[in-house]
């Protein structure tokens, strides 16, 4: 004789996790983020007991937070939205910026951010070099963040905890000869990304093609997402203080166009 299922109980979710994804819910909208005192009064927590919360969400990338301490969404959420919903409309406003750069100089535009493990690039929309010889890599495409500019850009822009769990954890593999293996190389590296603004590659992930990458921010002056260019060496070796130019120029137009405030020159 065939008895009908009894109904599960229901079992109340963790107060952590309801409180993770209230403040998820929250940021999500308002683009223009919150203070902690403005995400405890929202998730009608304690900012005692929140401190804690949104650390550990800020160390996974889940949360950015600018300099004058306001909290967005970070660049993993970033990635999550876009591998479940297959568009971003972040995407769509980077495309004419990608165009004009890469009509500007003659290489490959790309628009990076983080992989949902934060352990990787991954490329999330490009246009391409008109030239016979040019750069390619197909969207969705991952790259590791020690060998590749998008990458280097990246890690410099992760929280500090999060980086150091990396470089600590990472096992470097050398592609070319001038792939950084060190992790104490890398990380004079990172720092000299963080005071110059460019991250830059030179046949270190593959022989003849390097990169350069540059920061675009979110209204709370947090890191958002990497916009690059990419293209032959030797182009690239030539150019190089004209492509800087054209890459930081249209970084600081995207940034514009997603109402984002660079921190460094505000």
């Amino acid at each position: 004789m065939k008895r009908d299922a009894l109904p599960l109980p229901k079992t109340p979710a963790p107060q952590s996790v309801e409180r993770i994804f209230a403040v998820i819910d929250h940021l999500a909208a308002d683009r223009g983020g919150d203070t902690l005192a403005g995400i405890a009064r929202h998730v009608q927590a304690p900012k005692t007991s929140m401190v804690g919360l949104l650390a550990g969400m800020l160390d996974g990338g889940y949360l950015a937070r600018g300099a004058s301490g306001v909290y967005t969404l970070g660049p993993r959420m970033l990635a999550l939205a876009m591998r479940v919903t297959g568009k971003d409309d972040l995407a769509l406003i980077a495309r004419p910026v990608l165009a004009r750069l890469a009509g500007e100089t003659g290489e490959t535009a790309l628009l990076g951010t983080l992989a949902p493990d934060a352990s990787l690039a991954m490329y999330v929309d490009k246009v391409e070099s008109t030239n016979p010889v040019r750069y390619t890599v197909s969207l969705g495409e991952r790259r590791e963040l020690y060998s590749s500019a998008m990458g280097k850009l990246l890690l410099a822009h992760m929280p500090r905890p999060a980086q150091e769990k990396y470089l600590k954890g990472e096992h470097f593999r050398p592609f070319t000869p001038n792939t950084i293996t060190s992790a104490r190389r890398l990380r004079e590296e990172l720092d000299a990304i963080l005071a110059d603004g460019i991250a830059r590659t030179d046949s270190e992930r593959v022989l003849g093609a390097s990169a350069l990458a540059a920061p675009v921010f979110d209204p709370a002056g947090a890191f958002l997402v990497g916009l690059g260019l990419a293209g032959p060496s030797e182009r690239m070796r030539q150019n190089r203080r004209r492509f800087q130019a054209a890459l930081r120029e249209a970084a600081s137009r995207l940034t514009a166009l997603v109402a984002g405030r660079n921190p460094t020159t505000d």
